[in-house]
C-alpha cells in the first residue's frame, strides 16, 4: 500500500521544500525507537531517495521511506491540521495498536 498524503498535507510539504529551496527532492518519513508507546514518527526534507527506499511520487515532491520503516508505515496517511491548537502534521497508521495521547508515538 502506499504512503497517502493528503491536499493539506501536500501543500505544507511544497511550501517547506520552496523555503528550503529543495524543490527536487521530497520529503522522508520513517520510525525510530522511543516515545510514549514505542516508536516515534520522524520526518524531515530529503535530496533524494537512498538505496531501497520506497518512492511514492506525487505533484511537485516524493515520498521516500527505508524499507524498516515501510514495514509499520505501508497504508499511512499523512495529514495537516490548521488547527490552533495541536495543529501541523499528523499521521494516521493502519498498523498502529496502540497510540500516545500527542499522536506522536504508537506501537505496532
Amino acid at each position: 500500500m502506499p504512503i497517502i498524503v493528503t491536499d493539506t498535507a501536500a501543500e505544507q510539504v511544497r511550501k517547506i521544500m520552496v523555503a528550503q529551496q529543495k524543490t527536487d527532492g521530497g520529503v522522508r518519513v520513517g520510525v525510530k525507537g522511543g516515545g510514549c508507546s514505542g516508536l516515534s514518527y520522524t520526518m524531515d526534507i530529503s535530496d533524494a531517495p537512498e538505496e531501497n527506499d520506497k518512492v511514492f511520487e506525487y505533484e511537485g515532491f516524493r515520498v521516500f521511506c527505508d524499507a524498516k520503516s515501510y514495514f509499520y508505515l505501508n497504508g499511512l496517511i499523512l495529514d495537516f491540521s490548521t488547527d490552533l491548537m495541536g495543529g501541523g502534521f499528523k499521521f494516521t497508521n493502519p498498523n498502529a495498536t496502540r497510540t500516545c495521547g500527542c499522536g506522536s508515538s504508537f506501537a505496532a
